[in-house]
């Protein structure tokens, strides 16, 4: 397929005259073209008078030998995503340990190759956990094994849907084109910036279940590990709800959240490490104030996008604030999964119409802050969240305008930006959550990026908190080219929860990965 990139429209022309302009940089005749297609779409609002989109387009031709390359003219060769069959037999189906993306993912392409995975899920299927969810938000009554956190699509299902991500790997078009088979907007394969929207994630979800399913895999709501069983340095199962379940091969994708879990691992032998993670709050601004800083006097058009943001500051010593998996007209959630705790998520539809946007303002922090004990980076995040329990009464947020979060001032002086948070928000201190750096550097980054983008220090917008769950403060170790734990042949961590992966994208894509090496190990033979 021939690629050409950096093709201009104004805002009201017409879609389709792009494949004419593109026609003419290659200075083909459209009767050599066999296929064409947009392959990507974005919004150019680098100069606010003149907004534009711009488009790559592919072409596939009767001859492409012709066509001369350039800066914005390439060629692009798909490959299809192999899997080498290993000659060892395999008498026992493959586990996996939660049903995220990388989970969902590996289930569905060990299926696929006949592998016919058995899937535990600590969660509730999404029909059920919905329900759970519910009560929660509307009564706060929390179900510690399936919420916001844990359940079938993993903390995904319930926040964006974002599918973007800063990896290069030939797999994230395969994960594209599988999500629009199951059901997701179809402009996901070609938007710069795609997301799916809670509403349809969760009916997207259902599909990939039921396709596991017809291949011959199985699925375990409300099923979780509780250790793993291994001998002379193999894994040779897993036992859970009080059975014992034999397996060759067991793949650990716990997602971000499952510390339970993590400190039964570690108690096991499982070797981890601490890692880098982000702490704060969300921050709420009216989506409209959002888009009247992007896009200008263009705020509002018809055809442009809710607008969203991604910011960063670092400073020479390595710490950063930035803002992470921002919600156009979305909603702050609470996302705890455990008894006594406040967290808080971001979640949009896929309509992105509310009224406000929200997005998570995190600090980074590392061993500085917490050791380098696994253990202890878990605690670090759960004081916080006691923290934020013990400040509310309950499962209220603690919620602070920005105008006096900069000034120092407890409280909040409720202005254009109405509070979304589900359960509630109680005016707080957000500051005596953190560790001092924190709150520093959250001053800091706002007034730098009140800077950047017009309106983004508002005195009326509203920071509420904690946001704690950004990934895991955990890595489970592995080697690089087979994936498989130091501790038993047969044991692969993978995705978000074991520290390899930040979003739904990459989870799914390492989801792949792991999937492909339990091929390589070997070829099943049971019944």
């Amino acid at each position: 397929m021939i690629l050409v990139r950096g093709i201009s429209l104004g805002l009201d022309e017409d879609q389709q005259k792009c494949y004419e302009m593109g026609l003419r940089r290659l200075k083909i005749p459209r009767s050599q073209v066999l296929e064409q297609r947009i392959v990507k779409r974005s919004v150019d609002a680098r100069k606010k008078d003149h907004i534009r989109f711009t488009y790559t387009v592919g072409y596939v031709l009767k001859d492409e030998s012709q066509v001369e390359l350039s800066i914005d003219v390439g060629r692009t060769q798909e490959k299809p995503l192999v899997f080498e069959q290993g000659t060892q037999a395999l008498s026992q189906r493959p586990v996996v340990v939660g049903f995220g993306p990388a989970g969902m993912f590996c289930a569905l392409y060990l299926a696929r190759q006949g592998y016919r995975p058995l899937v535990l899920e600590r969660g509730e299927a999404v029909e059920q956990r919905m329900e759970s969810i519910r009560l929660f938000h509307e009564k706060g009554i929390l179900s510690p094994s399936s919420n916001v956190q844990f359940g079938e699509g993993g903390a995904g299902t319930f926040s964006d849907g974002k599918l973007t991500t800063r990896i290069n790997d030939p797999r994230c078009t395969a994960v594209l084109r599988d999500f629009a088979a199951m059901g997701a907007p179809q402009e996901i394969l070609w938007a710069a910036k795609p997301h799916i929207g809670t509403d349809v994630l969760r009916q997207v979800v259902v599909a990939f279940r039921q396709e596991i399913l017809r291949l011959g895999g199985e699925i375990r709501f409300g099923c979780q590990m509780e250790r793993l069983l291994f001998e002379n340095g193999r894994i040779t199962g897993v036992a859970a709800q009080g059975e014992e379940i034999p397996a060759q091969q067991v793949v650990l994708a716990l997602g971000h959240s499952a510390r339970d879990t993590f400190r039964t691992l570690m108690a096991q032998g499982v070797p981890m490490e601490t890692k880098p993670f982000s702490v704060g709050a969300r921050i709420e601004h009216l989506q409209s104030e959002v888009d009247k800083a992007l896009y200008g006097q263009f705020a509002g058009h018809p055809l442009l996008p809710p607008g969203e943001y991604q910011l960063a500051w670092r400073d020479k010593a390595g710490r950063a604030v930035y803002t992470f998996c921002m919600c156009p007209g979305g909603y702050v959630v609470p996302a705890a999964s455990a008894p006594e705790t406040v967290v808080t998520n971001g979640m949009s539809y896929h309509s992105r119409d509310g009224r406000n946007a929200n997005a998570a303002l995190v600090v980074s922090v590392d061993q500085r802050d917490f050791g380098n004990n696994p253990l202890d980076a878990i605690a670090f995040q759960e004081k916080i969240e006691r923290g934020a329990y013990q400040m509310t009464g309950g499962y209220q947020a603690p919620c602070q305008t920005v105008g006096r979060f900069l000034e120092g001032r407890p409280g909040a002086d409720f202005g254009r930006v109405e509070p979304t948070y589900a359960l509630g928000v109680r005016p707080g201190d957000l500051a005596a959550l953190f560790p001092p750096v924190v709150p520093e550097y959250m001053r800091r980054g706002i007034q730098w990026m009140g800077r950047r983008q017009r309106g983004f220090d508002a005195a009326d917008s509203l920071l509420t908190g904690p946001e704690t769950r950004t990934s895991s403060p955990v890595r489970l170790l592995r080697d690089q080219q087979t994936l498989v734990s130091p501790l038993a042949e047969g044991l692969y961590p993978c995705g978000e929860g074991g520290g390899y992966a930040g979003g739904i994208m990459s989870a799914a894509v390492d989801g792949i990965r792991v999937a492909q090496q339990i091929v390589a190990s070997g070829r099943p033979v049971y019944d």
